[in-house]
């Protein structure tokens, strides 16, 4: 069954309402410019609503050590990077690697993410997200202009280990519509990676 995280969760409700839906994964933006950017105190507060066995992800496009420990403080289960020079975060927390088309997917990690997008909603490119997956040794997600309509087809098309989603199941940004994140957590979990 195909993993799915909900990224750019900023309200306890959303994360309780993609918990519910069956959610693998919830994903808090920090340290960023994005308008899902929170502050620790709101990640802690949207982590409480995660249960054990749903992974608790801090998503930063930051570039600073400064940055990468105030995520950190936010007690994630695992931290999602873009910038490749910071080091990796303490033991016991997982790496996720975030690359666009054209980058060399990396191994230093423990799930890679492949993602021109960044919640803005633009279309990943199926080529590249294809040779991604065939090339990685690492669990890979596909992301960027996934919703609900067309999930299962991006599935079947590049076989991910499973999807990422943000803006493809909000209202606005920032706040999700819940019956679009439970429409796209059953169009996902439908789907068998490699089918």
């Amino acid at each position: 069954m195909t993993f799915v995280k909900i990224c750019g969760i900023t309200r306890p409700e959303d994360a309780r309402a993609a918990v519910e839906a069956g959610a693998d994964a919830i994903g808090v933006v920090m340290c960023s410019e994005s308008p899902r950017s929170c502050t620790v105190e709101q990640a802690r507060r949207v982590f409480a609503e995660v249960p054990p066995g749903v992974l608790k992800v801090v998503v930063s496009h930051t570039t600073t050590i400064e940055g990468l420990t105030e995520c950190l403080s936010a007690c994630p289960d695992a931290v999602q990077l873009s910038h490749t020079l910071l080091p990796p975060p303490p033991a016991g927390i997982l790496l996720i690697r975030v690359v666009a088309p054209g980058s060399p997917v990396p191994e230093d990690c423990d799930m890679v993410i492949v993602d021109g997008s960044h919640g803005t909603g633009r279309t990943f490119d199926p080529e590249y997200a294809r040779q991604a997956v065939a090339s990685s040794r690492r669990p890979v997600l596909l992301a960027g202009g996934l919703g609900p309509e067309n999930v299962a087809t991006a599935i079947r098309e590049v076989a991910p280990f499973g999807v990422d989603v943000a803006s493809g199941v909000e209202s606005k940004p920032g706040k999700k519509d819940h019956s679009r994140v439970r429409a796209f957590v059953e169009a996902a979990k439908g789907q068998v990676p490699g089918n």
